[in-house]
């Protein structure tokens, strides 16, 4: 497999509003669209997040010029990514990644599959006594049967709606910075984020080296500007996910 982008993410939750004023949200072109996420029915009656927990996320977003609807293996290990998923493609409404998600000290793999849809196409999907599922085409489904065999994937519900709002390519000192606000269950999170492109002279050690260096200045500069990043370990998926769960049984 070739060298990988990275996906750098730092977490802030401290006043959200203020957080995404003071990093410069203002300054970018704002998308805002409602995220679901689909999870195993029999699983969430029993309070758990079965996908989740073997690596599997299935997210619904709506809103905006498209719709999407994404399967994503994270983590992952390359071994498991074989056939015509072993390198990333772009294909009619289809789009194959493969990068590497760093965020504070978790460096993981992860492989995405995101279908477009036209503005409404999902809505059903994720409505109330919707099958997720059904949304769920061909192609995805043999990217889960081929690299992830193991997983069951059937009688799904939607958890949601999560409200998103990003801004993109905000200037950030020399970075240019995505910025995504979460609200959902009583959390407020705002996620900003980079990406580091390997270059045609890279080899693997001096993209970790340069990707370690932006993971600092993009902490850095969040931290100039007297935001403070969450201390939270688990990523906002899980507790997005688990609050949503436990939202359900309240």
């Amino acid at each position: 497999m070739d060298l990988l982008p990275v996906e750098i993410k730092v977490n802030i939750e401290s006043d959200v509003a203020a957080a995404l004023s003071a990093l410069g949200g203002s300054h970018g072109v704002r998308t805002t669209r409602r995220i679901w996420f689909a999870e195993d029915r029999d699983g969430v009656a029993e309070r758990r997040i079965p996908l989740l927990e073997a690596g599997v996320i299935v997210r619904f977003r709506l809103g905006g010029d498209a719709d999407d609807l994404t399967v994503k293996l994270r983590p992952c290990m390359s071994k498991q990514l074989v056939g015509r998923f072993s390198d990333p493609f772009d294909a009619d409404s289809f789009t194959y990644k493969i990068e590497e998600d760093w965020s504070a000290d978790r460096q993981v793999l992860a492989a995405s599959l995101v279908h477009d849809h036209p503005p409404g196409a999902l809505s059903d999907a994720v409505a109330p006594g919707g099958d997720p599922a059904a949304s769920v085409d061909a192609v995805q489904h043999q990217f889960l049967h081929t690299c992830a065999p193991a997983v069951p994937f059937d009688g799904l519900v939607a958890l949601g709606p999560i409200l998103a709002t990003k801004v993109e390519d905000v200037p950030l000192d020399d970075l240019k910075v995505n910025l995504e606000a979460w609200s959902v269950a009583g959390l407020d999170f705002l996620e900003a984020s980079i990406r580091v492109k390997p270059k045609d002279t890279d080899d693997a050690e001096e993209l970790a080296k340069r990707a370690e260096r932006k993971q600092r200045e993009l902490e850095d500069a969040v931290r100039a500007r007297g935001v403070a990043l969450s201390e939270h370990t688990e990523n906002k998926t899980r507790r997005v996910l688990t609050a949503l769960v436990r939202a359900m049984h309240n």
